[in-house]
């Protein structure tokens, strides 16, 4: 049966259903034409390297496209645009010569000279690492190039139309900008042919029946008229968003926070034009370690190098797809949460009702076919074991894993080496010497001497997980009523591994080894 049958779609409640529902509702309005495909858009502005906010957008497009796929037999496409044509504004301070940078500024990005001394321009080197980086994640997209479709006259007939409406677009522009702005406001920028700089001068004059413009140079007070087509002008961005709509035929396009406003002025402006505006969600932004947004140009914040170096590309999938409306810092400290989420996501898909995998976010990280991974172990989990064996040596971590793993599938064995070698890279960067294991007092010593000797003499060697966790909770309630139960297991926590939480005890006892466990109380309680 097509997916698109499944019965259960009408109810399933996550975000990328919702929004597209909203793809197909606007298929439905009688004022819109009919569509023989459904194009989706991502904008990415090349002034910078690609980041994690990029990854982030185009994941959730992608998500988004795939759900509409389940609900339409109309195919859908994503169109990731790059603003090449933009001029030059900022110098990011995390690319190399910085003055020959300075000395391109108010260029149109592809004609900056690629710092990097490799590519075209510095434009033609980010659009490369774009797509190199989307490809390695395997993205389905087209890529398009302002500047190329300027110069061959593919928005020509709308630049015409935003041409003949100038004096409506300057109506809705105008009020938005400060009083200075407003004297050098004009939607259309003429690219200067003396200096190759994208200007911001007043329009003097306009000449539809030659789509040009007339300007005044303002280093030589020339008076000049250009033509508008074929590459010689620009729009200003909000003007262009939502010139790009109307050519491209966009129908979604998500942006953050900070676009509200944007995209309200580019939607009137598609509509003075004659199109109608895309679908939207406005997501939040993510935030670095001080609660800052994250910026290309200062390159703070997480990149996607750093939250690979600790964990697989998953894990920053469920960290995205998550509350997308909801700021959430993104810093070091959220991977092995966001690593631990996905392995329990993993876990509930296997047992969710048919009604309900629709909405586990595992289910839209992989298109509908999550892999299965049974009795995968817990990021967390890891770290205490690296913490308590003392190693950097995966090999020695999967050793006590063998165990844990006997029935489990090649695949899954493979996806905990992964971990074990994340887990100690993660451990030794952030978590060496930074947990202090705590000595308990004589009371809380007896308590954990009760442990000891429950191990030691009341359970068996080849016990599960699940034994081990249930002894663990019986000889906590010899000490705490049934409430207070969470500040045994603190204290257990606080003493073995400095921690105020962590995975379950008797998981990490069954994978450590009953004599190991006793053995590490023994030395943390000085017993």
């Amino acid at each position: 049966m097509a997916m698109h049958a499944n019965k259960y779609l009408s109810g399933a409640k996550s975000w990328p259903f919702e929004e597209a529902r909203k793809i197909v509702s606007g298929l439905q309005n009688p004022l819109g034409k009919k569509k023989d495909t459904i194009i989706l858009e991502t904008g990415y502005g090349p002034s910078g390297l690609p980041h994690i906010g990029t990854f982030g957008e185009v994941l959730r497009t992608t998500m988004v496209m795939n759900a509409f796929r389940l609900l339409s037999e109309i195919p859908a496409r994503i169109f990731v645009f790059s603003d090449d044509m933009d001029g030059f504004r900022k110098v990011p301070s995390n690319v190399p010569n910085q003055a020959m940078l300075t000395g391109n500024l108010e260029k149109p990005l592809t004609s900056v000279p690629d710092p990097f001394g490799k590519y075209e321009s510095f434009a033609h080197h980010n659009n490369a690492m774009l797509c190199r980086f989307l490809d390695s994640f395997g993205f389905e997209y087209e890529f398009k190039s302002s500047t190329k479709l300027y110069k061959t006259g593919v928005f020509n007939e709308c630049l015409k139309s935003i041409l003949k409406n100038y004096d409506n677009i300057m109506d809705i522009m105008l009020p938005s900008l400060r009083d200075e702005r407003q004297k050098t406001y004009s939607p259309i920028l003429p690219i200067c042919k003396r200096t190759g700089r994208v200007l911001q001068v007043p329009i003097k004059e306009i000449h539809l029946e030659r789509s040009s413009i007339v300007y005044e140079d303002p280093q030589t007070n020339e008076i000049i008229e250009i033509s508008i087509l074929d590459g010689n002008c620009k729009l200003q961005w909000k003007a262009d968003w939502g010139m790009r709509w109307i050519t491209l035929g966009v129908d979604y396009e998500m942006n953050g926070k900070d676009l509200i406003e944007s995209f309200k002025l580019s939607s009137r402006i598609a509509n003075v034009i004659g199109g109608v505006p895309p679908e939207n969600m406005t997501y939040e932004l993510f935030l670095d370690d001080e609660g800052k947004k994250i910026s290309k140009s200062k390159g703070n914040g997480l990149s996607m190098e750093d939250w690979l170096k600790y964990a697989p590309t998953e894990s920053l999938s469920y960290y995205m797809f998550q509350a997308p409306k909801r700021a959430k810092r993104l810093f070091f400290d959220v991977i092995p949460s966001a690593m631990d989420d996905y392995i329990d996501a993993l876990e509930r898909f296997r047992n969710d009702a048919d009604s309900t995998k629709l909405d586990n976010p595992v289910f839209h990280i992989h298109n509908g076919k999550p892999p299965v991974y049974e009795g995968c172990l817990k990021f967390s989990l890891m770290l205490n074991l690296v913490q308590s064996c003392n190693t950097s040596d995966a090999n020695i971590l999967m050793k006590f894993a063998e165990k844990y793993l006997k029935d489990a599938s090649e695949e899954t064995v493979d996806f905990v080496k992964k971990l074990a070698k994340f887990a100690i890279v993660y451990y030794n960067d952030f978590v060496a010497g930074t947990r202090i294991p705590k000595a308990p007092d004589e009371q809380r010593k007896a308590e954990l001497l009760e442990l000891r000797n429950a191990l030691k003499n009341e359970i068996k060697n080849d016990a599960s997980a699940d034994e081990l966790q249930h002894l663990v909770f019986e000889v906590g309630k010899k000490f705490y009523e049934k409430n207070e139960l969470k500040a045994w297991f603190k204290l257990i926590y606080n003493v073995l591994f400095g921690t105020e939480s962590g995975p379950k005890i008797g998981s990490f006892v069954f994978l450590y080894g009953i004599e190991n466990t006793v053995a590490l109380i023994e030395r943390r309680a000085q017993i």
